[in-house]
């Protein structure tokens, strides 16, 4: 698939890795989480829009670049927050708006509890934040919410994809580029992704 991009850098293989271990206890499971997605929303971002510039050194004028795109950070609640923090390393004047959908047990389909959108777009680019991308459903739903408000582009970050999921979006949201430190081997039959790394709420935040 043109819009899947799973990392090849060897320290985000080396981190997921460890991320997987489940001896991994969840300070470092965190620390993990925050570090790959720093390397991810490196990749994710290689397309920025620049303008020219110039600056004045020590030792005198230097031409360079400004971003100027302005961006937006969208985890999906709850694991999508542990995602944030990484991203803001790099990109400390994005904007970080929350939407939480949880999925049904039953029908595996997501449901939204929670929107805390703006009013009106004033960013460039949307990135839906994800840990893991199973059956699709909370990244195509997170898509169509910033679609009918209005976002101009929209890229989805997260660290595990299964086959499913990544098929959902892409048919669902052709034009979003995925971005993923691996897609695995399939859903079980409970809609977890195998080998994946378990709940990836859970292990961020203690509550196995």
């Amino acid at each position: 698939m043109s819009n899947l991009h799973v990392s090849e850098h060897p320290l985000v293989k080396h981190k997921l890795t460890l991320l997987r271990d489940k001896k991994t206890d969840h300070v470092k499971f965190r620390q993990l989480v925050r570090e790959l997605s720093l390397l991810l929303c490196y990749e994710a971002t290689r397309d920025l829009r620049l303008t020219d510039t110039s600056v004045e050194t020590p030792m005198g004028i230097a031409r360079g670049s400004h971003v100027t795109h302005e961006i937006g950070l969208v985890p999906i609640l709850r694991a999508g927050l542990g995602m944030v923090e990484g991203l803001w390393e790099l990109i400390p004047s994005a904007e970080v708006w929350h939407i939480g959908l949880y999925r049904d047990e039953k029908t595996l389909q997501p449901v939204q509890y929670y929107n805390k959108l703006p009013p009106e777009v004033r960013v460039h680019l949307c990135l839906i934040l994800d840990p893991m991308l199973a059956t699709g459903g909370s990244a195509v739903a997170a898509a169509d919410i910033l679609k009918k408000w209005g976002a101009p582009l929209i890229k989805y970050v997260g660290l595990i994809g299964a086959p499913e999921g990544v098929k959902a979006l892409s048919e669902a949201h052709p034009e979003i580029d995925i971005h993923l430190a691996a897609v695995d081997e399939r859903l079980n039959e409970i809609g977890y992704i195998v080998p994946g790394l378990g709940d990836a709420g859970d292990r961020q935040f203690g509550t196995t």
